[in-house]
């Protein structure tokens, strides 16, 4: 079923690829859904930080793979590729950002920042694969590497101390 300019997709939160792609209900904000979806993120972003780094990446890969699957299987049950609520490319993305980052207050605010810079204005190669790949891969690949960059920015400042 294909959305008209007028349509409003049917979301079901009784199916759990729905619950999930719309990170918990989070992406249905009525404004700026994709930063709600980012903050969801942040439950997953503290039990990630008392991983070992490696279980953390195993956790990173789980969540991409899942959300190219739940992902995808909304979008095809709505009719419309990345719908706005979709927002689990957002938590994993925002996830990666984070990885092996301290669960702090102001290194959180400058990766929130950094992922929402990158997921937003898209600079390239993101804005290419958002527009070329298609499918619970495609919502999924743009956000993984907003959160990619970010967390390599984030990373570096790190280890250089620039928050000391």
């Amino acid at each position: 079923m294909a959305l008209t300019h007028n349509t409003k997709p049917k979301f079901e939160l009784r199916k759990w690829t729905h619950f999930l792609a719309l990170g918990f209900g989070s992406g249905l904000a009525p404004k700026a859904p994709g930063t709600f979806g980012t903050l969801a993120a942040l439950p997953f972003i503290y039990l990630q930080s008392l991983l070992s780094p490696q279980f953390a990446l195993l956790w990173l890969l789980f969540a991409f793979v899942l959300g190219c699957y739940v992902c995808g299987q909304t979008a095809r049950d709505i009719g419309e590729h990345d719908h706005g609520a979709i927002v689990w490319d957002e938590v994993a993305g925002f996830s990666l950002a984070m990885w092996c980052i301290p669960f702090q207050w102001h290194y959180l605010l400058v990766g929130f920042l950094l992922f929402r810079f990158f997921d937003i204005v898209k600079p390239w190669p993101i804005r290419l694969l958002d527009k070329k790949v298609h499918g619970g891969f495609g919502i999924m690949i743009d956000d993984i590497l907003a959160g990619f960059f970010s967390w390599l920015i984030l990373f570096t400042l790190v280890q250089w101390q620039a928050f000391s």
